[in-house]
């Protein structure tokens, strides 16, 4: 498969923030989000087979382990990826991120067994990203209570756009408002106060404590 990068940080966004995580960042996406802040994902990366990538992690303690990219379901090989992950000895919680346009049924299908070891992070894109018309909104019914359901928004109309997903599709997961990166996060944290809004906001802190370096 091909990998854009493995590294070891802090998760910076969403339900498992602030855990030390190993990340493996899969090359290529079916989207092209005005505010992505991880373009090279697009296309930089090399093939490494599932055994090389887990070699790759064992000297890493972390036993959370975030699949991401890019867009890691275009890739056919990322289901033994994540087999070979909650299978592993070392008991691993895997969080695997999506972008929101590609059906979950058969992932969810797949590994719903594994439980809580097993987590989806799925995108919904506001306007100001401009992918809002490739969502799958079926998806929204498949996310179990412990998945989450993240929505960027770079502004007050992507905000009330997300309250306007949220009352009409009533996820039963978590859900995560999710400013973009250096935008006016009082702005939205205050119409969430307004709003007594049943989500979580999240900073992403690993900007905060690293900028914006790649790797981190």
């Amino acid at each position: 498969m091909k990998v854009c990068e493995i590294f070891h940080s802090i998760q910076g966004e969403g339900e498992f923030l602030g855990y030390p995580t190993i990340f493996i960042r899969l090359t290529g996406c079916n989207l092209r989000c005005r505010y992505c802040d991880t373009q090279y994902a697009l296309y930089e990366g090399e093939d490494i087979d599932v055994d090389e990538i887990m070699k790759r992690i064992e000297s890493f303690k972390s036993r959370y382990v975030c699949v991401t990219g890019g867009e890691p379901l275009l890739q056919e090989e990322t289901f033994n990826l994540i087999e070979t992950l909650l299978k592993h000895e070392r008991g691993y919680m895997v969080l695997l991120e999506t972008n929101g346009s590609i059906g979950l049924k058969k992932v969810i299908d797949t590994f719903d067994e594994y439980g809580e070891r097993f987590t989806i992070s799925m995108d919904i894109k506001t306007p100001s990203s401009g992918m809002e018309d490739k969502m799958l909104f079926d998806n929204i019914s498949l996310l179990r209570t412990h998945d989450q359901l993240k929505f960027v928004v770079g502004d007050e109309n992507d905000y009330f756009y997300s309250k306007q997903v949220i009352s009409r599709y009533k996820p039963k997961c978590k859900i995560v408002i999710q400013p973009v990166w250096g935008t006016d996060y009082r702005k939205i944290a205050d119409l969430m106060i307004e709003d007594g809004i049943d989500a979580r906001l999240s900073l992403q802190i690993h900007k905060i404590i690293w900028g914006e370096d790649r790797g981190h």
